[in-house]
């Protein structure tokens, strides 16, 4: 969805679980057509992948545990509208220094280059081996 939406800036990272839909062939195939570098996470070690699991669990305590949907198709376009208009352009995010990903983003942008504050998280995750496949 970020790909299809937005502009990546170049060396993009996708980091993700070690589940078997992020680590097949195909999936690493479409990250490299969209030259995206793929991350996983180290196995038992759930901080990794810390504000993916956050989105999650905000996803299903504010949206989809509180709404029946009456197909697949409904469920997906009803989550993809909650992450991209509420998630993204509304809710403020602790990690990211109580600002909206919509703020981030359009910051960076608009600088050319990430915040301070993921700059600090990139260059720690490097230092200590964390992530790259």
């Amino acid at each position: 969805m970020a790909a299809r939406n937005n502009t990546l800036a170049k060396g993009a990272i996708y980091h993700s679980d070690r589940g078997s839909n992020y680590t097949s062939a195909a999936f690493s195939a479409t990250l490299n057509n969209l030259e995206i570098r793929q991350s996983v996470g180290r196995t038992k070690i759930c901080y990794d992948n810390a504000l993916a699991e956050s989105l999650f669990a905000a996803l299903k305590n504010e949206r989809a545990h509180r709404t029946v949907y009456p197909t697949r198709e409904h469920a997906r376009q009803d989550i993809a509208r909650y992450i991209e208009i509420r998630y993204n352009r509304t809710r403020r995010h602790s990690a990211l220094g109580y600002r909206t990903t919509r703020q981030v983003m359009t910051n960076t942008r608009s600088a050319g280059k990430p915040p301070d504050h993921i700059e600090q998280l990139f260059r720690r995750a490097e230092s200590s081996g964390h992530g790259d496949a």
